[in-house]
Order: C-alpha cells, then sequence, then structure tokens
C-alpha cells in the first residue's frame, strides 16, 4: 500500500532531498512513466539552509539565482532562461517564448503578494495571506505548461514566518530543488517586510516523483 508521508521534519533542503529520495525510490510506485508517491507532507525546520549539497545532484546555485531573478520579474518570456535549463523550451505556448510557469507572474497579477504581506502586517493573525498560482481563465494554455505549486500559504506562528506550499505535482530531482530554493528567496523577501524571523517552510504534495534516469544516481 502507498502510504502517504505525514509530519516528516528534516533539517534543511539537502536533509530533505536525500530522505525522500531513498522513500520514493524505495517504496514508490510506477505511474505515468515515474516512480512516485502520493499525498507527501513534510517541513523544512530551516529554509535559509536551501543549497543542496549532495554531490550526485549538482545543485547549481547560479541557475536558482537566474531562475529567482526571472520570477521576481514576472516576465512570461522564457528566451533566456530556456538557453540555462531546455525544458523550459518545451513548455513555451506555441508560437510564442511564454510560459505559464512564472510564479512571479501571478505574485505580481492583482498584487497576489503584496497583499498577501499587508494582510499579515494589518492582523498578525491572519489565515488569509494566500497567493494563487493557478487561473481558471487560462486553461486551454495549461496543455502546454501547468504550474506545478499551486498555493503559497503564509502565516505567523511563534512570531516567525511560516510558508506552507500545495502542489498537485513535484519531480523530486530538479523541480524540487530550484522550487524550494526560490520559496526560500520568498520568505526572506516577506520576513524582511514584516520585521520577523524566518520559520518552517511546510509542504503538501500530491504527487512527488523521480524519472528513470535518477533512479540509480544515489547509492
Amino acid at each position: 500500500m502507498n502510504k502517504a508521508i505525514y509530519n516528516q521534519e528534516f533539517r534543511n533542503a539537502t536533509h530533505a532531498f536525500e530522505s525522500l529520495f531513498t522513500h520514493v525510490n524505495v517504496l514508490g510506485e510506477d505511474f505515468a512513466d515515474t516512480r512516485a508517491r502520493f499525498n507527501v507532507s513534510f517541513t523544512l525546520l530551516d529554509p535559509t539552509d536551501k543549497v543542496i549539497t549532495t554531490q550526485q545532484r549538482k545543485f547549481n546555485v547560479d541557475y536558482a539565482e537566474f531562475e529567482n531573478i526571472w520570477y521576481e520579474s514576472g516576465d512570461r518570456d522564457a528566451s533566456e532562461i530556456a538557453e540555462r535549463a531546455k525544458i523550459w523550451k518545451q513548455m513555451m505556448i506555441p508560437g510564442t517564448s511564454n510560459v505559464v510557469s512564472n510564479y512571479g507572474f501571478f505574485w505580481n497579477k492583482n498584487n497576489q503578494l503584496d497583499r498577501a504581506i499587508q494582510e499579515l502586517k494589518t492582523n498578525p493573525q491572519s489565515r488569509r495571506a494566500i497567493v494563487v498560482h493557478y487561473d481558471i481563465n487560462e486553461l486551454d494554455l495549461y496543455k502546454y505548461d501547468t504550474p506545478c505549486n499551486v498555493i503559497l500559504n503564509f502565516y505567523i506562528k511563534n512570531n516567525k514566518l511560516e510558508l506552507t506550499i500545495f502542489a498537485r505535482s513535484i519531480d523530486l530531482w530538479f523541480g524540487f530543488g530550484n522550487d524550494q530554493y526560490c520559496f526560500a528567496k520568498l520568505m526572506e523577501r516577506v520576513s524582511e517586510q514584516l520585521g520577523i524571523q524566518i520559520g518552517p517552510m511546510n509542504w503538501f504534495i500530491t504527487n512527488l516523483h523521480i524519472y528513470p534516469r535518477h533512479y540509480n544516481l544515489l547509492a
């Protein structure tokens, strides 16, 4: 039985990556040409320790920084980042160089991120500081590129900023590493504006998976 992982706590991104890789690789089920676990939840206790140091992963900090800057721009044009990671070319809307999954586009849309920050400034106990990476008016575009992380929920607990991420589908090898890095940077940005420290980053993932080419990369 493919039981979910509940309330696992990891020290940092490296600890999470290595532990989750073993779990998915050993206990995952074959699904959509991947090995996958469903309904996975876990916590990164220190999101600021965001560089994955696992040798085999070869985490590229320069790329992660570039992706983060691109997100912050809110520009859906992926022509530059596609030169660094060719997967973005596969997700471009035909006839354009645009993709859907520039998360910053959603942060800026209707000032979602600024509204979430203001909500917490006004009411530190708010449960409404939410940013959505999904637009039902764009569903026809999602056949080319669908956002993996669909909701960010910021809140203050024990006088620290926490973030809960709700994701529909995450590739553990590349997707998780780069996403947690960018969301950690976003937590740093929000916490600075709120004037509080950073707390844990929490994840709820419907489908966490690895691809066959990565099965044997961690001994």
